[in-house]
């Protein structure tokens, strides 16, 4: 369907001061000859090539008869995304993939066109999608390392493993300078600081792409990509894909620093960000894609999209959206089936006048400029390149090596106790934590799957887990070992190691209401106790994407490491713990503290903030002799205790965000979009209780069925306060005057990849709702550790209710709502 989707109606106004931004000066300079080469091409297509040289595809949505029908100008593989849907697949399959992909674009039989294609890849931490590949410390960790030369490295050691599988363009660096650290990538950041970011993005993008005057997009290089365009990681309360309201010279002066350092260097491509700025989202925000990027900075690379980020500009769709072309997207990624409609609005916009034909020509433009620099008319086919098929490249000692060195600088010493380390290695040792042995953990999030999650150590050859590393040593050196994840072990050690931290999460699914570690479940610092009181020092080795407040795990710890998510080459942990067997010092700590580590659980804390009180400030790190500053004493109250106000609402007259209401029947599944519908036997309504329409009845008629609440946006929800706070889930409800065969309240947290039936829990409430009163409003709550005992993770909440029940009943809600402090009168309680 053609519709303007509300094109021409004014923008949020936001305060313009194109004075701020500068003229950026990019090492790649415009080519007349190129330009020509552009121009020429261009007057030759037809408007159908031009806009298919603007939709990126994904690659579980497109087939390479596809390619050959529509000539895209790009495609790509997202998160957890593999040729053939296959996670193993082999580095020929890669390439296998990317060259008949290219065959079907250069072949002009049906689209009457033989643009190269690109394909786009999320190598973030290395070449991280690809089973073998080096995995480099996340940015987080290399933030604390403050060593530019060596991130051009880890750049140009990713470029080589991309290009062996046939790839050429990479979405990195991430440039977003982070400022509120319950952001869920936050791990992405280099800083809170702009200033390592600045420097890096621009080693990274030579590392990537090459020097302008050396080697720019040779064989061994890539495109590369400077993220998120603008101010993701300055977005209210760290809410990811939220809104930035910061003022105009703050988001030049705070977060658009990588752009002036990655912009200089030569980047050719920037993505557009989920957030919004102001209330504007981004992928429609013409003033900052256009005026801004592209006309004040003079960027002449194009714009791409995120993963149907256009979807999300008001009175668009997926499949639908004049805004974000004529805002100044270059190219649509459009993952999912939406790729074909849009194509075809979007050639419909154009004809209609909706869409400027010169946008078009610009953006198209651009898209060719960037593939002449690259070579790609030139270059052989993607499986006749020099690295192409080239095994030893994925995972090469060299690169393995670079990775082994980030480790090491990337590691900061927070607490160092009576100089307990470094270690010597001819003691008894205890390994203890969940994260010891667990190389998928210690690489946290964009690692193989999109999650991070559902690795084993056998998915990735080559790699050390941070245990590995220590054993060897341990043992060369005439010492003994043990390793007990729990912390249980036969001969009493001389030390103990903890390996602990956060589980592997990204993008909206680490978002979180405060920084307290296992808020309501602390069962890591349990651990470290049990050790202490065993009199059995502690060296606490903690793996995060973020600072985070573990006021009583420093306190239980002899020495705590920050060791961030330092990846596939966990190995190298232990040549800074560990003195050598000769009893000196094989490494020394040099991170230091990119992100101030937080005092308290829920309050930004930021360098130059004007109240600027952390535990330890940016900058801080320890290197071996230097006194330790922490006491064993501090505070531990987390001041994050709930009032009786704050009540988190699920429904309330209306259904609350993130939140989406959904009927369900067997393997059936509806949207609530309407005020009457019917799934099956069970019938909805909304009614009235105090205003019009303020709840919802639903009706059965024998077989199991129900509602749920679902995240609307795919992501975890934080809830563990409520849960830690003595918190129940609250319903206001009203039977009719039959109850249910059955009758079951839900909650989950599984998501993408757990085990079916993980992280799941139900209760009964048959026999209260037998208790109720027919026809009266009444309440019914149940206490949170119902739900807890059975498994639920209330800080990876997507479910926060649902209602199952079999046979004749009706029942209606006009509050649904999760409230603190009321566990021990709940209707329905599970503890003494």
């Amino acid at each position: 369907m053609l519709t303007a989707c509300g094109v021409g109606q004014p923008s949020l106004e936001v305060k313009k001061g194109l004075d701020i931004w500068p003229k950026i000066h990019s090492e790649v300079a415009q080519d007349p000859e190129i330009e020509r080469q552009v121009s020429a091409l261009l007057s030759k297509m037809t408007l159908e090539q031009k806009v298919a040289q603007m939709i990126q595809p994904e690659i579980r949505d497109i087939t390479v008869e596809d390619m050959r029908r529509y000539g895209f100008g790009s495609y790509l593989n997202g998160g957890g995304a593999f040729p053939g849907n296959n996670k193993h697949a082999s580095v020929k399959d890669w390439v296998d993939l990317a060259e008949a992909m290219y065959q079907a674009s250069v072949d002009d039989t049906l689209d009457g066109i033989d643009i190269p294609t690109m394909w786009g890849t999320d190598a973030v931490h290395g070449h991280n999608n690809v089973i073998g590949a080096t995995l480099f410390p996340h940015n987080i960790g290399l933030g604390a390392a403050n060593n530019p030369k060596l991130i051009e490295q880890i750049a140009q050691a990713t470029a080589k493993e991309v290009m062996a599988t046939g790839i050429d363009w990479v979405f990195a660096p991430t440039v977003a300078t982070v400022r509120d650290d319950r952001w869920g990538r936050t791990y992405e950041g280099y800083s809170e600081d702009p200033e390592i970011v600045k420097a890096y993005a621009a080693a990274i993008v030579h590392g990537l792409q090459g020097h302008a005057r050396e080697d720019f997009l040779g064989d061994d290089r890539v495109i590369s990509t400077v993220k998120h365009f603008l101010g993701d990681g300055g977005t209210v309360k760290g809410d990811d894909q939220g809104n930035n309201i910061d003022s105009e010279q703050a988001l030049f002066d705070i977060h658009a620093q990588g752009y002036v350092g990655g912009l200089t260097a030569g980047a050719q491509s920037v993505m557009a960000s989920f957030n919004s700025w102001q209330g504007e989202k981004i992928h429609g925000h013409q003033y900052l894609l256009t005026d801004v990027l592209k006309n004040k900075m003079g960027f002449d690379g194009f714009v791409v999209g995120d993963w149907n980020g256009h979807g999300q500009i008001p009175g668009c769709s997926n499949d639908n959206c004049p805004q974000a072309v004529n805002a100044g997207l270059d190219v649509y990624m459009v993952p999912t089936d939406a790729w074909k409609p849009l194509l075809e609005n979007t050639i419909a916009q154009v004809r209609a006048g909706i869409i400027p034909m010169s946008r078009i020509d610009d953006a198209v433009s651009r898209i060719l400029r960037v593939k002449f620099r690259a070579g790609l008319f030139d270059k052989p086919s993607p499986a006749k390149r020099p690295h192409a098929n080239n095994t030893q490249l994925i995972g090469h000692e060299a690169h393995r090596e670079i990775a082994r060195q980030a480790v090491r600088e990337s590691l900061v010493l927070l607490k160092n106790k009576q100089q307990l380390l470094p270690l010597a290695p001819n003691q008894h040792i205890l390994i203890a934590g969940d994260a010891a042995n667990n190389i998928g953990k210690q690489s946290g999030g964009w690692t193989i799957t999109w999650q991070g999650t559902n690795n084993q150590n056998s998915d990735f050859p080559g790699g050390q887990s941070i245990y590995d590393g220590l054993a060897r040593q341990i043992t060369q050196a005439g010492g003994q070992v043990e390793l007990s994840e729990n912390g249980q072990f036969e001969t009493k050690p001389d030390v103990a190691i903890v390996v602990f931290g956060e589980e592997p999460y990204a993008e909206g699914h680490g978002d979180r209401e405060t920084l307290i570690y296992q808020h309501g479940n602390k069962r890591d610092l349990a651990l470290l106790k049990s050790l202490k009181a065993q009199g059995i020092p502690v060296v606490s080795v903690f793996i995060s994407g973020r600072p985070m407040w573990v006021n009583p795990e420093l306190n239980a710890s002899d020495a705590f490491v920050a060791a961030w998510l330092p990846g596939s080459q966990g190995e190298a942990v232990a040549d800074v713990l560990l003195k050598n067997s000769e009893g000196k010092i094989q490494h020394d700590f040099t991170g230091r503290l990119s992100f101030s580590w937080p005092a308290h659980p829920s309050k930004p804390v930021n360098r130059f903030d004007q109240e600027y009180a952390p535990l330890l400030p940016y900058g801080f790190g320890l290197s071996y002799g230097m006194s330790s500053t922490l006491s064993d004493s501090l505070p531990e109250e987390t001041g994050a205790a709930l009032n009786t106000s704050d009540v988190y609402e699920v429904f309330n007259g209306k259904t609350q965000q993130p939140w989406q209401l959904r009927l369900f029947s067997g393997k059936q599944n509806l949207a609530v979009t309407a005020s009457s519908m019917t799934l099956a036997s069970l019938s909805y309504r909304t009614i009235d209780k105090e205003i019009q329409e303020d709840a919802f009845r639903l009706d059965w008629q024998g077989t199991k069925a129900g509602v749920q609440f679902v995240s609307g946006n795919g992501f975890r929800e934080d809830l563990a306060r409520y849960q830690a706070g003595g918190g129940v889930l609250s319903m206001t409800v009203k039977r009719g005057n039959t109850v249910a065969d059955q009758a079951f309240v839900g909650m989950h947290c599984e998501s993408e990849g757990d085990m079916p039936g993980s992280c799941r829990a139900q209760v009964d409430i048959g026999a209260e709702l037998n208790k109720l009163e027919a026809q009266q409003w009444q309440v019914l709550s149940i206490d949170l550790q119902c739900f807890a005992s059975q498994g639920v993770m209330f800080d990876q909440m997507v479910m926060p209710f649902e209602l199952s029940a079999t046979g004749s009943m009706s029942l209606s809600f006009s509050d649904i709502s999760i409230k603190p402090a009321g566990d021990k009168q709940a209707t329905i309680h599970c503890q003494d």
